[in-house]
């Protein structure tokens, strides 16, 4: 990832715990990162080794961070917690609003599984196992999805639910047009292996036109 900033300064949208940021840091890219949660950048806190990361406590969508980037990246399906297409499009504005000429903007996201489900059914189950049950309910009306998970410990449940919006990429590349950028390169995995029918996930990276 640290070749596609050329050296330049990085930007993590939803940085987290910093499963991503902290290894780029030691690498010696100089990041900086948004962050919705501040419990999370506690816990970044308690495993950074270096001098502190400059990180924003705000959304993505909107929080801006000083300097210019050469690089902004928001991976791990991220992007679906945006439940509106307005505040997916806002969130590549203000990727692009952060970016210098010719800079970057790289997400990493699912493509939806719509395929795997029958048609007129809704519910596609993702994660089943002793201690772990997990379904996912689509509308394709709205695009939205409710990703619901129970986790059992002896006669102990826990059940949570969480709400999400799948994009496919075609329209991640309008949301991009949108926002000044242009696709540069799109890959099935970090390998960089070719995007194709059978990708269940991409790696997008679209620039910022001169």
């Amino acid at each position: 990832m640290i070749e596609l900033s050329g050296e330049g300064d990085i930007l993590e949208f939803a940085i987290g715990t910093g499963r991503i940021a902290l290894p780029l840091s030691k690498k010696g890219a100089h990041i900086k990162g948004i962050e919705l949660s501040s419990a999370m950048v506690e816990k970044l806190r308690e495993k950074e080794t270096g001098a502190p990361m400059e990180i924003a406590i705000g959304d993505m969508t909107s929080t801006r961070m000083s300097g210019s980037f050469s690089l902004v990246f928001l991976v791990f399906n991220t992007i679906d917690n945006l439940t509106t297409q307005d505040a997916q499009v806002a969130c590549f504005e203000n990727a692009a609003h952060h970016l210098k000429q010719d800079g970057r903007f790289l997400v990493e996201t699912h493509v939806p599984p719509l395929q795997n489900i029958a048609f007129g059914e809704t519910k596609l189950a993702f994660a089943n196992d002793s201690r772990h049950f997990g379904v996912d309910e689509f509308d394709t009306a709205t695009q939205k999805y409710t990703s619901n998970h129970v986790w059992m410990q002896g006669e102990r449940h826990k059940y949570l639910s969480i709400p999400f919006r799948y994009a496919w990429p075609s329209e991640l590349d309008l949301m991009a047009r949108i926002a000044g950028l242009e696709l540069e390169f799109r890959w099935s995995d970090w390998d960089r292996s070719p995007f194709d029918r059978m990708s269940k996930k991409h790696i997008s990276v679209w620039k910022k036109r001169s």
